[in-house]
């Protein structure tokens, strides 16, 4: 059996995903999965993919499709089909260098790891070659994705690869009528009772397309309200999180509070005397937030 499997969530995106397609089959190492998660799309994805099923692709490819739930339902159906050791997700607009599986496989079979460690970082880079954001720290072997960016000073999107076996222990809430549960809630309840190792690699080539979740991010929070509410009551919570980080969650989930008009803001916060401190930064944020959607 591989030991990694790679999955790319995907909707609406028949005409960018051959780009991904074209970089799984470049690969230098074949010793792996692709699953591809349709979730929910209306276009020709699913008559594409089926007919990639049938080529001589030299690594399995596997197609799972649902009724279209968001990013986050999209990555609970990804971590039910997959049985590799490790995973590993590439959105639909983006792709992998050639050698980026072979990296990955090498890395996990020589690192020295323990059941503390729940997988490990790689980078990101933008088309160009350029990082984004920084690499890590030579002298940090192992920390949690927390203490990565607020302790060791990491910046930008980094690739994480994960332990199967953890990552299916903690499925995203599927809120009714809402689409969007931030991906990191996953990362930050691994940091509990785990570690991450590092990788200075590049393992993706990322775009930013203008119909994708990242440069929608102020329509996210109009829509999907809920699922921003549960994810920053997590991170007031989290034992190792600083003030600092924990006030911004406060505000934000007052942000997101008044935007679904919850009236019993205060008394479902885990955090009350933090929430009430943090009430006047999440009411300008809630304004900036109405502002920015006109």
């Amino acid at each position: 059996m591989p030991m990694l499997t790679v999955f790319t969530p995907t909707y609406n995106r028949a005409y960018i995903l051959p780009k991904c397609y074209e970089s799984m089959r470049r690969q230098t190492c074949k010793d792996f999965v692709w699953l591809v998660v349709d979730d929910g799309s209306t276009d020709n994805t699913r008559e594409l993919v089926k007919s990639w099923t049938e080529k001589d692709n030299g690594f399995e490819l596997r197609y799972v499709y649902q009724e279209n739930k968001g990013m986050h339902g999209a990555h609970n159906l990804a971590y039910e089909n997959i049985d590799t050791e490790i995973n590993t997700c590439i959105d639909s607009d983006d792709h992998m260098p050639d050698d980026a599986v072979e990296k990955i496989t090498s890395f996990w079979q020589t690192c020295e790891r323990d059941n503390g460690v729940s997988g490990f970082l790689a980078l990101d880079a933008y088309g160009d070659g350029r990082i984004i954001g920084t690499k890590f720290p030579e002298n940090i072997k192992r920390a949690t994705s927390y203490d990565y960016y607020y302790k060791h000073g990491v910046k930008g999107d980094k690739k994480f690869i994960l332990r199967t076996d953890l990552t299916k222990k903690t499925p995203y809430p599927v809120f009714e009528g809402e689409k969007y549960v931030n991906l990191a809630t996953k990362y930050s309840l691994l940091d509990i009772d785990h570690t991450l190792l590092n990788m200075n690699e590049v393992v993706c080539i990322v775009e930013y397309l203008e119909d994708g979740s990242s440069r929608n991010m102020f329509k996210q929070y109009i829509k999907n309200p809920r699922g921003f509410a549960y994810s920053r009551k997590l991170c007031m919570q989290l034992p190792f999180a600083g003030f600092c980080f924990k006030f911004k969650q406060a505000a934000h989930y007052v942000s997101s509070c008044l935007i679904m008009k919850n009236r019993r803001w205060l008394r479902e916060s885990p955090k009350k005397a933090l929430t009430i401190f943090a009430a006047p930064a999440g009411f300008a944020w809630w304004i900036y937030i109405l502002y920015r959607n006109q």
